[in-house]
C-alpha cells in the first residue's frame, strides 16, 4: 500500500461543496497516517487566498472550511497552489494563507510517480 495520497481540488468558489469535500479527504488519509498533499488548480486556488475559507461553511455536517484547512495544515499536510493557474488570477504569493507554497505541475507529476493514489474534486 502506498503511504502518500494526493487530493487534487479544482473548485473553490465555483462549487464550495467540493473544496470541502475534497479537504475531509485530505484530512482522513492524514488520520490514516498517511503522508498527504493537497494540489489546488484553477478555481481551486482560491482556497489557498487569505479570507477565502472564511467565506465557505457548507453546514452540517461539514465543518467550516477555514477549520478544514487549518486542520490539515497542523496536521502535517503539505499544501501546493498551481503556479500558473495563481498568475492568470493575479494573485501573488504574499496573499497566500500560511502553509501555502506556490507549485508548477512538475511537483505534481513527481509526487504521483512515486505511486501515490489520488482523487480529484
Amino acid at each position: 500500500m502506498a503511504k502518500t495520497f494526493c487530493v487534487s481540488i479544482t473548485n473553490c468558489r465555483k462549487d464550495t461543496d467540493k473544496v470541502t469535500v475534497g479537504f475531509v479527504v485530505a484530512n482522513a488519509a492524514l488520520g490514516s497516517e498517511l503522508d498527504t498533499l493537497v494540489f489546488l488548480s484553477t478555481d481551486g486556488v482560491w482556497a489557498a487566498v487569505k479570507g477565502e475559507a472564511e467565506k465557505i461553511n457548507e453546514g452540517t455536517p461539514f465543518a467550516p472550511l477555514k477549520e478544514l484547512v487549518d486542520k490539515f495544515l497542523a496536521g502535517g499536510g503539505k499544501l501546493l497552489v498551481c503556479s500558473p493557474c495563481l498568475k492568470k488570477r493575479e494573485i501573488s504569493e504574499d496573499m497566500l494563507i500560511e502553509g501555502a507554497r506556490p507549485a508548477g505541475g512538475a511537483t505534481l507529476v513527481e509526487w504521483l510517480s512515486e505511486g501515490s493514489p489520488c482523487v480529484c474534486y
